[in-house]
């Protein structure tokens, strides 16, 4: 059957449409698992609006559920879609190495009108074998390569060349890493505008790394040559994996006030309220210093999302660790790389040869306690006074400054805890571990962080864990431990709640740390004072 074109419809005077991809890139955030009933009212809210286009969700490879908004072919999609489509035409994105192009059916005209892939700059020929297909097939097709600032200007021209020869509906601009400025736009757009074919519908697709997609979209209005059709993204709320993306109610707004555009922004706010506010609460989107830092250096986001998931790092020394990597690995998130990367910046190889000696001889004949900052350290206070009057014992406290039990020395290798002990009164000796050397003041003790957060299984900076290696390090045969609780989902963790974060570890690191204490306790005698998920 022959495609059907999309008309223009007639209230719209501007060339410029809007593209709602919040079923799609939103699903980053739930795992694409709104509800069925949530996807069919979102859809009905978009159509309300008067939204040009709408993207359904991902085509993959995958075990289809009508709660996701991924699916294996375009015959489960037409079942979530409004029977009312007014002038609004859908959408699904596929990208070619994760969709099979055989589970494609021919356009029939009942389901999704157009099809957008993507591809890298390193599968370029076959990103565009796959869209050669898909308009065989009889779609329309958005060519959406990815991150397009990692594209020098004569790649631009050359993917141009190719895209012509081709010819799919529309090629977009897409901002992958979220790390365009206006002169980036400019340049980027000037190129595509004065060598894509007259016909082909140009896209913008940008991200919230540098909080300037709102900004930029209207920029892209206004520079906009007056007969090229264009189409920019959105996505309700701006929802998508952190930093997120342009928001439509914001650009529907802007469209409405300066090109004449009619759409009605209440369905969508509505939208919001129903849904999108409540889904923000699983992954929060918006701005974030780390985002905008990996946009500095156009670098894959998860290079950033890996070093904010440590929660150790100030943003100062993730700014410095993301500054080293690799142009060759920007593109393309390798884990391992930055793993090392991290690893590297963390070991700052010092002597402390005469520290360990002057520490072994001052625990030695010596019972050590441990008091790390689990609520239990106040919850069982008693307790622990009870034992530190009977034993005497060399009190070290793990990445923070108890307030009612004096500690001989506080042992820190957290940045963040770092610099909260810096900026008040310390009555004990400090211990820190070399990754902090450029913080240190000259009166601490620093040990070799590597030596204490590696071995054979691998790296672990818990504080307590790396304390005890320090002890094991000192020959101590024994020590005790109040305030290692381990994590729970519900309750109180910490004796002060700043020191909780979203990025604390939760039943996962629990295990991994169990498993560290078995090993330990095979090698030095343990006594738990506090009540602890770490004990068998």
């Amino acid at each position: 059957m022959a495609f059907v074109g999309l008309e223009r419809y007639g209230h719209y005077m501007s060339k410029i449409k809007l593209l709602d991809c919040t079923l799609r890139d939103g699903g980053y955030i739930n795992e694409w698992n709104f509800g069925n009933h949530t996807i069919k009212d979102i859809l009905c809210k978009l159509v309300e609006s008067g939204v040009d286009y709408v993207e359904t969700g991902f085509l993959r490879n995958c075990e289809y559920t009508p709660d996701k908004s991924v699916f294996n072919n375009c015959a489960e999609i037409s079942h979530i879609l409004p029977e009312k489509r007014s002038g609004t035409k859908f959408t699904a994105m596929a990208l070619h190495n994760t969709y099979d192009i055989d589970k494609l059916e021919p356009y029939d005209g009942k389901t999704i009108d157009a099809i957008r892939v993507t591809f890298h700059d390193y599968d370029i020929e076959e990103g565009l074998d796959y869209i050669r297909k898909v308009i065989g097939k009889g779609y329309k097709v958005f060519a959406n390569p990815i991150n397009i600032m990692g594209y020098s200007d004569a790649m631009i021209l050359e993917l141009l060349q190719k895209v012509n020869q081709i010819h799919p509906y529309a090629f977009s601009i897409v901002d992958t890493f979220g790390s365009m400025m206006r002169e980036d736009l400019q340049r980027i757009y000037s190129l595509v505008e004065h060598n894509l074919d007259r016909d082909i519908v140009i896209g913008l697709h940008l991200h919230e790394n540098l909080a300037l997609s709102y900004s930029l979209a209207q920029d892209f209005i206004n520079m906009k040559a007056s007969e090229r059709e264009c189409v920019i993204d959105a996505s309700m709320l701006g929802m998508g994996r952190a930093p997120g993306n342009l928001c439509m109610e914001l650009i529907m707004d802007y469209m409405n006030k300066k090109q004449e555009s009619c759409y009605n922004v209440n369905p969508v706010l509505d939208g919001i309220d129903d849904y999108i506010v409540e889904l923000k609460q699983i992954e929060p989107w918006g701005y974030n210093t780390a985002y905008a830092l990996s946009a500095k250096y156009n670098l894959h986001r998860n290079y950033a999302e890996f070093l904010l998931d440590k929660g150790r790092l100030r943003a100062k020394q993730i700014n410095q660790i993301l500054s080293s990597v690799a142009d060759n690995k920007k593109t393309a998130y390798d884990k391992a790389y930055i793993e090392e990367l991290y690893q590297a910046f963390q070991s700052n190889e010092i002597d402390d040869l005469e520290f360990l000696h002057r520490m072994r001889e001052e625990c030695s004949g010596r019972n050590i306690l441990i008091l790390a900052p689990g609520a239990s350290v106040l919850e069982q206070e008693n307790a622990i006074r009870d034992y530190i009057e009977k034993e005497n014992p060399i009190i070290i406290a793990a990445n923070f400054q108890p307030e009612h039990i004096k500690a001989d020395y506080v042992f820190c290798c957290n940045a963040m805890r770092f610099e909260m002990l810096q900026k008040k009164p310390c009555n004990s000796n400090l211990i820190v571990t070399s990754n902090l050397l450029d913080m240190c003041s000259g009166s601490e003790n620093v040990v070799n962080y590597s030596e204490l957060s590696f071995d054979e299984e691998g790296n672990c900076d818990n504080s307590v864990i790396m304390l005890f290696k320090l002890l094991l390090k000192l020959d101590a045969p024994n020590a005790a431990v109040a305030g290692f609780d381990g994590y729970q989902i519900n309750g109180k963790n910490y004796v002060k709640d700043y020191m909780a974060n979203k990025h604390t570890k939760g039943e996962a690191e629990n295990i991994r740390i169990k498993k560290y204490m078995k090993q330990i306790k095979q090698k030095m005698q343990i006594n738990y004072l506090t009540k602890s998920l770490y004990q068998d």
